[in-house]
């Protein structure tokens, strides 16, 4: 693209590119300002003015040689120019003036064209000016006014420009921060939203501002109430099926033990599977508000308990220090959720934690078959039987795992990345929770 730099370059905060709407437009027309005020006052004024010292001095030329020095003088006087003779040595061999003195180009330029007995000229005096000139008795310098060749103060403009612009543009700028803060609260609430949690907002603003509130409380109402409805199903859900199976339970006990432990050993399945896709409906309804915790102890625990359940399992590496916002339950959850993956379709399975400036990554790897590319999206999916992928005769799941943890990982503002493990040839699961 053409212009792709210029993408690139612009400030990527909503606070950068409102100051650079702002002060853009303000700083060309200084600009455009400052280059007609030049061409028109300083070139258009100065050059007037030149010309009619060009005049005066000509005419005090003309006195000089035809009636003398003291004819000269006198006329010289008055039109309020002090004349006086000089000498070659003291004829300056250049024009002086400051890098700054625009008006002072102009004189030059313009005594250079109009007045054929023009020497040289001194215009490092603000508020005086020497110009010599050649005459028929010799050399001569004229000491008049600076403000007979130029406008008097013509910086005065470009300080009020810049005096006004700076204050104006300040003043815009509380004013844009007053209109650009619903826009910023509007986008925090968003954002603890997506990541669980619920911050007070009220709409405020402009009128498109307070619609696109009312629009976000409206769709989060929505979203909380029929999170709150499918809790409640689900709780009726589980009260239902679990009364059955305890009939269930209470007749098995009743028949030989050869015809019972299959029906038992069937029955414990359907009630682990109840309880497993009730964990992945139920989502962070029980998981509880965000609070700071050690998010590395949290690792270390869940790795222990692990272990102590029986799991190959071990803590490969754990770097950084700290706390961080976020909720245990649920983030244990996951972690359990994919230890058992990783312990269920292999041997042995290896944890590492990482605690950055902005994230938590916590990686578990096995040596099981691992996953295609092609399939580790839908693996992320509920209810996914990879059976081609995954050694479905070490357990029997419902594909519930790998999406609880996933679900978990987004509402922590994460995710959940599948890969190959290079360390130990199965599948890499690396859960990262923004900090």
């Amino acid at each position: 693209m053409a212009f792709g730099w210029l993408k690139h370059s612009m400030p990527r905060g909503l606070y950068g590119r409102a100051a650079l709407i702002l002060v853009l437009p303000v700083v060309t027309l200084q600009l455009v300002v400052s280059v007609v005020f030049v061409q028109r006052h300083f070139e258009d004024v100065t050059e007037q003015l030149t010309d009619g010292v060009v005049l005066e001095v000509g005419l005090v030329l003309d006195r000089l040689d035809a009636g003398g020095m003291a004819a000269a003088a006198r006329t010289a006087d008055a039109l309020d120019y002090r004349l006086r003779r000089v000498s070659e040595a003291n004829v300056p061999p250049a024009n002086s003036l400051r890098f700054y003195d625009f008006s002072g180009r102009v004189v030059i330029r313009r005594l250079e064209t109009r007045l054929p007995a023009f020497r040289g000229i001194d215009l490092r005096d603000d508020s005086r000016v020497t110009l010599h000139a050649a005459s028929a008795a010799g050399p001569v310098a004229f000491d008049f006014d600076r403000d007979r060749v130029s406008a008097s103060n013509p910086h005065q403009l470009f300080v009020n420009m810049i005096v006004f612009g700076v204050l104006f543009t300040v003043v815009a700028f509380f004013y844009l921060r007053n209109q650009l803060r619903p826009i910023t609260r509007l986008a925090e609430a968003a954002e603890a939203f997506g990541r669980g949690r619920s911050l007070p907002y009220k709409p405020a603003g402009a009128v498109e501002v307070r619609a696109a509130g009312r629009a976000f409380l409206d769709m989060r109402a929505r979203i909380e109430r029929h999170i709150e409805q499918r809790t409640m199903m689900l709780s009726g859900i589980s009260h239902d099926l679990r009364t059955p199976l305890t009939r269930l339970k209470l007749g098995l006990s009743m028949l030989d033990e050869a015809d019972r432990a299959p029906l038992e050993r069937d029955v414990e399945d359907m009630e682990r599977l109840v309880d497993e896709f009730l964990n992945f409906a139920r989502g962070e309804a029980g998981a509880g508000e965000p609070e700071p915790v050690d998010p590395l102890a949290l690792v270390r625990d869940v790795v222990e308990d692990a272990a102590r359940g029986g799991a190959d399992v071990r803590l490969a590496a754990c770097e950084g220090a700290g706390e961080m916002a976020l909720r245990p339950l649920a983030v244990r959850r996951a972690l359990e959720n994919l230890i058992a993956n990783a312990v269920r379709y292999g041997t042995r399975a290896e944890v590492s934690a990482r605690l950055g400036p902005a994230t938590l990554r916590v990686t578990v790897e096995d040596d099981g078959p691992g996953i295609p590319a092609g399939a580790r999206a839908d693996a992320l999916k509920p209810f996914a039987r990879l059976d081609p992928a995954r050694n479905q005769d070490r357990g029997t799941g419902v594909g519930l795992g790998l999406a609880i943890a996933d679900d978990v990982a987004r509402a922590h503002g994460g995710g959940l990345n599948l890969d190959a493990s290079a360390r130990l040839g199965g599948l890499k699961a690396e859960l990262t929770l923004a900090r």
